[in-house]
């Protein structure tokens, strides 16, 4: 899952807590190693090697925490050739439990890199949820960094920021089941609804929310800007009644309707027939996926429509990463 570093498990938390030119990971991508194993990844390779070497080291010596650079090219044989800064420290069980429970919010985690190990968490208004460190003033940048504290000591701000993306998707089918699948791994959150409560698996990713409702109308309306919306229910009625409902929303939302050529022109006619304009109307992709992609396995489609909503995604919210000198 996309915040497995999130473990109930104790161990060793690596951060990337800052980069200079090509590095496998940005800032703030986190994994935490245990003498037997590790969740979550830095980027792979020799750096990531390295890092599992370190922090297994740190268990072993029973070690508080360390900050080293690495130079990817001369020292570690890595093409990309750039440097990383990378933060090692025991894992706060109190905290990460914190983190688990605030997958959908943000939070500061402030981590002292000199002197003595300290740490502690912040919502996003600045008020402390765990943790006694006497820490700098750090801000709410949505990047983590570094920053220097009284007397030129060092600290880890990190940024773990809840998913921006958020899907709601219509339909507990073979299809949606699927994407939901292939979504469980990815930074968004997702909504998933259907009038029929047997239909959901015993497991949910943790990234997605259920909603079994008789009256999925209501969630559309009381959706957030910047939602986007995937209809695939068992019904065509409901999905007409779904896709005028997103229509009709105050913002222009991506909105993808599973279907055939055919099935939008039936529907193209029966919303202009309900006063859509043709300029929301343009906006309904349907077909759904990516194009050249032509499978129908559920499999199939939830990978091209993955891709299709990352690129979405990405578009919509382009990362800029800053680099540490």
């Amino acid at each position: 899952m996309m915040n497995d570093w999130l473990s109930e498990a104790g161990g060793v938390l690596v951060t990337v807590a800052a980069s200079k030119g090509s590095v496998p990971r940005e800032p703030g991508a986190r994994m935490l190693v245990r003498a037997d194993g590790f969740d979550g990844t830095i980027g792979g390779g020799h750096l990531e090697h390295r890092a599992l070497e370190i922090a297994r080291a740190m268990l072993q010596a029973g070690a508080t925490h360390r900050f080293e650079r690495f130079a990817l090219g001369p020292s570690l044989g890595q093409c990309c050739g750039g440097v990383a800064w990378l933060a090692f420290e025991p894992a706060d069980a109190d905290q990460m439990a914190v983190l688990r429970a605030r997958r959908n919010d943000d939070t500061w985690r402030v981590v002292a890199l000199d002197g003595v190990h300290d740490s502690a968490l912040f919502d996003a208004a600045g008020a402390r949820l765990a943790g006694s460190a006497d820490t700098p003033a750090f801000g709410n940048e949505r990047a983590t960094r570094v920053t220097e504290g009284e007397g030129g000591c060092r600290w880890l701000v990190d940024a773990v920021l809840a998913p921006r993306a958020h899907l709601m998707l219509f339909g507990a089918g073979h299809v949606g089941a699927a994407i939901v699948r292939a979504l469980s791994e990815l930074p968004c959150r997702v909504t998933w609804v259907d009038q029929r409560d047997d239909l959901f698996p015993p497991q949910i990713p943790a990234n997605v929310t259920v909603e079994a409702t008789d009256t999925p109308e209501a969630l559309v309306d009381n959706a957030a800007p910047g939602t986007s919306f995937l209809v695939m229910t068992h019904s065509h009625a409901l999905d007409l009644r779904l896709c005028h409902a997103i229509l009709s929303r105050s913002s222009a939302d991506w909105f993808g309707l599973i279907g055939s050529a055919t099935k939008r022109s039936q529907f193209e006619a029966r919303l202009r027939e309900r006063g859509v304009p043709e300029t929301r109307l343009a906006g309904m992709v349907c077909p759904i996926g990516l194009p050249g992609i032509a499978g129908k396995a559920p499999a199939v489609i939830a990978a091209s429509v993955a891709a299709q909503l990352l690129s979405v995604w990405e578009a919509a919210t382009p990362e800029e990463q800053p680099e540490f000198h």
